[in-house]
């Protein structure tokens, strides 16, 4: 039987982007395999493998993960292994060098490089390096965005193949019929302790500094006071600041209008209730809220970051909280002036045609050679 391997160093990677590729594997014959870190469940996989993947490249425990890594991969003939995240696209790569001689092929999606137009310099010099040795030893390099596609053609032409993917797909009917009737809305809006004359912002992400919530936060402290106590910020997501920003929002004394909500699965009913999705991000690969506010309805307002200015016209610069808090309260008089079209292209069904043209064309050439 024919066999995939997907690599990424948190086993939540894969549950909330790969699932349907790695049902089209199954659906086509092959034995799914998946490395990962984290022993959740994971559906259409045949076989996961829980290892000890670190983040950061660096770490001495990625040499133990390596070697494992490097084993599953010799003791499998895989025909193709598609890695995704920093870490588990660098470990993959280097793991699967003996494979590719034997016919494997090897596929990187890159979520956003970790160098960028403005990233900090550090990120260049180390994560540049490292992509542009991997380059040679990958089959295909999938980007996200247009400014990763520019810069991998131009810098990693060691790469066999460099195609332009648009994300990872979102199930655009789930957010475009909505799933709550009015009683269920008011009810979810009630257990927020949201009125009904209220304003609701909402930012589904986790609470970083690369997604940037402090400006959202600072904005809302610049708003009028009377309009400011009519609006409510949703802040879905887990807290890796560890309280940073709910301190920021008690010394502005705007506590009252953010509401840390936690880790989410609910993300589309909470965006039914809202009526504006700001992102105030560093720098995305292709943001998944914003498109799953595309197809809601919801008004956008985004900085202007990669990944966000591919899909989104109305672009703050980043840290520039007066004029974010000017676009808010605009939107309060006139949301049509934030709408964003939803474009088919972001479709989940029209992203996994794209992936499925490239795994069918890498793997025709492996038949081919073979022959």
């Amino acid at each position: 039987m024919k066999k995939v391997l997907f690599v990424a160093t948190v086993t939540r990677h894969i549950n909330a982007f790969h699932i349907p590729y790695l049902k089209w594997f199954k659906e086509q014959g092959y034995e799914v395999h998946v490395a990962s870190n984290g022993n959740e469940k994971i559906e259409y996989c045949d076989k996961h493998f829980n290892l000890p993947f670190e983040r950061f490249p660096l770490k001495v425990n990625n040499i133990k993960t390596y070697k494992e890594l490097k084993k599953i991969i010799d003791d499998n003939n895989y025909e193709i292994i598609h890695c995704h995240t920093p870490v588990g696209g660098v470990l993959a790569r280097l793991a699967a060098r003996k494979a590719r001689k034997k016919g494997t092929r090897v596929i990187y999606t890159a979520h956003g490089f970790h160098f960028y137009k403005g990233a900090p310099l550090l990120n260049w010099i180390i994560y540049y390096p490292i992509e542009k040795i991997l380059s040679r030893y990958t089959d295909c390099l999938i980007t996200i965005n247009q400014e990763d596609y520019e810069l991998a053609k131009k810098r990693f032409k060691k790469a066999k193949q460099i195609e332009y993917v648009h994300g990872v797909g979102v199930d655009s009917e789930k957010f475009k019929k909505g799933t709550l009737n009015k009683e269920q809305k008011e009810k979810l809006r009630k257990s927020l302790d949201i009125k009904e004359y209220d304003f609701v912002i909402i930012y589904p992400a986790e609470l970083s500094d690369r997604k940037n919530q402090g400006m959202l936060i600072k904005a809302i402290g610049l708003i009028d006071e009377e309009k400011r106590k009519k609006i409510k910020v949703l802040l879905p997501g887990k807290d890796s600041k560890n309280g940073e920003y709910q301190q920021l929002a008690k010394s502005l004394g705007v506590s009252e209008q953010i509401l840390f909500l936690g880790f989410r699965n609910d993300i589309a009913d909470l965006l039914q209730i809202s009526n504006l999705e700001v992102s105030t991000s560093k720098q995305e690969g292709l943001p998944v809220n914003i498109m799953e506010a595309m197809f809601s309805g919801v008004p956008i307002i985004a900085t202007d970051c990669r990944g966000n200015r591919d899909i989104v016209e109305n672009l703050v610069e980043i840290d520039d909280n007066k004029i974010l808090s000017q676009k808010i309260e605009d939107t309060m008089i006139n949301k049509e002036w934030y709408l964003c079209k939803p474009n088919e292209k972001y479709e989940l069904r029209n992203v996994v045609s794209e992936m499925e043209k490239i795994y069918k064309s890498l793997s025709k050439q492996k038949i081919q050679e073979i022959i």
